[in-house]
């Protein structure tokens, strides 16, 4: 072996040893099940990307059990954890700009949706500051929400009364001009409230039949074409944590990773997951959808009417142009429809 081979062979193994020492691992905190598709498609898809775009000098791992979905912000932001998704209707009154995406009336997919919503949040919503304190990586939002129910529910008349885990957010403003008995538990404990009988049934998107095993203990899912509702989630990371970075891991995750492209990329697991278990409920004998009347649809998109004016309403006192906002995510996600 030449010199000029040693030497080369030498200056590989030290960049190799240079590139392993300084790979950065970041602790992804989540609350969700194992085989939830939050964790195996869309922190699997993060991390993915951030390897792909700054050449594995930045990973993810994930850490599960370190605080309840409520707090996962605040861990984030006392360096618990570099980073973490939250639900925004799990925290009232610290979020108000959020429930935008999750009004009724929207015609579109979470591919669609997501993306809207991180241009909407550009254009509109990010004066509000309402992540401050932690670096916003994606937003995005489930697919149209249903009711998932152990009941018999058949009409919206069904489903005044009816003792239902609601998610806060819009789902609860949706729910109280139905008549519903909002039961508020984080979504890990859906499954033992409703095999317990503490409640009748959970507005959720169709993806956590699976997600969360809906199919065993609400057989019946009440359909309304559009959903009742959207869920809104965000990707938060420690501010401190981004600074700690080189700068030009910083600028390759900017540029090819936050914002836009994991928006999108989340919504196209949680489409993903809604096909998923749409598919395997039409397959079981035991389940079964029941798709609401024109007449039920025509009176929800009375209700949805009147959901929507207050929470524009709420949006305009915040001091966001309300109405422009809401005309902005209809234009994106009906652009993507017609594309």
């Amino acid at each position: 072996m030449t010199l000029r081979q040693i030497l080369t062979g030498t200056a590989m193994s030290l960049a190799l040893a240079t590139a392993a020492q300084a790979q950065e691992t970041l602790n992804i905190s989540t609350w969700l099940p194992p085989n939830h598709p939050i964790n195996v498609d869309m922190f699997g898809g993060l991390v993915e990307m951030m390897e792909e775009a700054t050449d594995g000098q930045v990973t993810g791992e994930l850490v599960m059990g370190l605080a309840p979905p409520p707090a996962q912000m605040d861990l984030v932001m006392d360096g618990a954890a570099d980073m973490a998704i939250i639900f925004h209707g799990y925290q009232p009154g610290r979020f108000v700009g959020t429930k935008l995406i999750e009004l009724p009336g929207y015609e579109g997919d979470a591919e669609a949706a997501s993306v809207a919503y991180w241009r909407v949040f550009k254009e509109h919503l990010e004066a509000l500051d309402e992540h401050r304190g932690v670096k916003l990586i994606a937003l995005t939002t489930h697919g149209p929400a249903q009711v998932h129910s152990n009941q018999d529910v058949g009409s919206l008349d069904d489903l005044d009364g009816l003792k239902t885990r609601l998610p806060g957010g819009v789902a609860t403003d949706v729910a109280e001009e139905l008549g519903m008995v909002g039961i508020q538990v984080p979504a890990p404990k859906v499954y033992e409230t409703l095999d317990a009988g503490a409640a009748d049934a959970v507005t959720m998107n169709m993806g956590e039949r699976i997600g969360f095993k809906l199919d065993e203990v609400a057989k019946t899912v009440f359909e309304m074409p559009g959903g009742f509702y959207r869920g809104s989630f965000a990707v938060i990371m420690s501010q401190e944590r981004f600074d700690s970075l080189p700068q030009d891991v910083q600028s390759a995750l900017e540029e090819n990773v936050f914002g836009e492209p994991a928006s999108r990329m989340m919504g196209e697991a949680w489409d993903a997951s809604d096909a998923r278990a749409t598919e395997a409920t039409m397959a079981a004998e035991d389940n079964e959808i029941v798709t609401a009347s024109e007449e039920d649809q025509a009176r929800f998109a009375e209700i949805a009417e009147m959901v929507i004016g207050n929470v524009l309403a709420e949006l305009e006192e915040a001091g966001v142009d309300a109405q422009a906002a809401h005309e902005m995510v209809q234009q994106e996600m009906d652009a993507a429809v017609t594309n």
